[in-house]
């Protein structure tokens, strides 16, 4: 019995496997980036959004050419009298006779070909065409603009991760440090030479840093799981950073001539251009409908039995017809005009919403600039208070050996340097994103 139930057990547990481990993934910023342009989502949105675009284009130039229309039909009519007539004739035996002018007909059958081709339009088909020109146009500065703002958010998740990950690092040599200043603390108790107090005081900063480290270990999980995201990564993949967040210095800018470059280059300018022209194109569309429309029609009909020909004889027939048809709505109630001034005062919002663009621009370009400036001197300060501390860390740590300084001076030194190093990571990624954030805004 006992044999059976270590055999069920053995079954029910099955031998012990070990998990795969995980994939990594190493990648620079730049395949970060290129790998996230292949898999979003948001892209493809985009470019099926253009797809359509192009569709409508297509569409409207097709209005300029005739349209021709093949029709087959075939109608059961119920019996009717036949309509007949007294003809006379010349033969003196029979002077008259039953002519029938409409015989009943019950099998009809008609084949027809017809074209319709638009003379004049007043101006509606070229204002479609224009129209849809620009929507095509926009779409494919939406899909730009959709690309530049998932190349920041993924640079913005790439250097976020990797601060993150150099968080963690510092946190880590901060709780190694914290673990050899215990040990110090608690040989100098063992030997008389440091109070009960002393080592409290370092236990309970190296507890703190540790829950620092937990929160730090949290941040870099949840900033990888939102590149994973990004990059269209499975679960369980561990993505590392292969590019340094160093900062290459930059020069001086000019804030007009960015801006100029900005309103020339930004995709989300040039989009809400091209819908301010199309607009303006509908305007033209809503105008030509008022006027007359001329059209040259035509067709071919081959029917059993051809009704335009009397009278009708149950056989096969053809006919053709040619013709010029002008339509002119002199009076709509109205609608015309109101269509027309709802397209002109779309067009006038189309217009205001573009110098609000510009006016924008100019204050996020300056808004980047002074951002990259300040980051790139926030990056220098963190730099210099950095190697102070590490400075400052090292003497103290000699006095304290010596027994020259108490331990409370050696854990602030030591807190000062952790807080140097995360300014400086800080300070780094800062300089990366403005300088990011900067190129998103002009537009490069």
């Amino acid at each position: 019995m006992r044999r059976g139930y270590t055999l069920a057990l053995f079954l029910a547990l099955g031998p012990a496997v070990p998990a795969p481990a995980a994939e990594v993934v190493r990648l620079t910023v730049e395949e970060a980036v290129a790998r996230a342009l292949e898999a979003s989502p948001r892209l493809a949105r985009l470019r099926a959004l253009g797809a359509a675009a192009e569709a409508e284009r297509r569409g409207a130039r097709a209005e300029r050419w005739p349209q021709v229309e093949l029709g087959a039909g075939y109608t059961r009519r119920s019996e009717v009298p036949e309509l007949r007539i007294v003809s006379p004739t010349q033969d003196p035996t029979q002077p008259i006779q039953l002519v029938t002018i409409f015989p009943n007909i019950q099998d009809n059958y008609r084949l027809r070909a017809g074209v319709l081709w638009p003379l004049y339009t007043g101006g509606r088909i070229a204002g479609q065409i224009q129209a849809a020109e620009q929507g095509h146009t926009a779409a494919g500065h939406d899909l730009r603009a959709g690309r530049a703002d998932l190349i920041l958010e993924v640079k913005a998740a790439y250097w976020g991760l990797a601060t993150a990950r150099e968080d963690v690092r510092v946190r880590q040599e901060t709780i190694r440090a914290f673990d050899a200043h215990l040990e110090d603390a608690r040989n100098r108790e063992r030997f008389g030479m440091a109070a009960r107090n002393e080592v409290l005081a370092v236990q309970v900063e190296r507890d703190r840093a540790e829950l620092d480290r937990l929160r730090a270990d949290a941040a870099s999980e949840l900033a990888e799981a939102n590149l994973r995201r990004l990059l269209d990564l499975p679960p369980a993949t561990r993505v590392e950073t292969a590019e340094p967040a160093e900062a290459a210095p930059t020069g001086p800018a000019d804030l007009e001539a960015l801006v100029a470059e900005a309103q020339a280059a930004r995709p989300d300018r040039a989009a809400l251009l091209a819908r301010v022209t199309g607009a303006e194109a509908r305007v033209a569309i809503e105008r030509g409908a008022r006027l007359p429309q001329l059209a040259l029609g035509g067709g071919y009909t081959y029917a059993n039995p051809n009704r335009d020909i009397v009278p009708p004889e149950a056989t096969w027939k053809d006919t053709w017809d040619v013709g010029v048809s002008l339509a002119w709505s002199v009076f709509d109630g109205g609608r015309r005009s109101a269509a027309e001034a709802r397209a002109r005062a779309e067009a006038d919002a189309a217009r205001e919403q573009l110098r609000e663009l510009d006016r924008a621009i100019r204050l996020e370009v300056t808004q980047r600039t002074l951002e990259l400036r300040t980051a790139e001197a926030l990056l220098a300060v963190a730099e210099r208070s950095l190697e102070s501390a590490q400075e400052n860390r090292r003497v103290a740590a000699d006095r304290y050996r010596e027994g020259v300084i108490p331990s409370s001076e050696l854990l602030d030194a030591e807190t000062a340097l952790e807080r140097a190093e995360l300014a400086r990571t800080e300070a780094l990624a800062s300089v990366r994103l403005t300088a990011a954030a900067l190129d998103r805004a002009v537009g490069r």
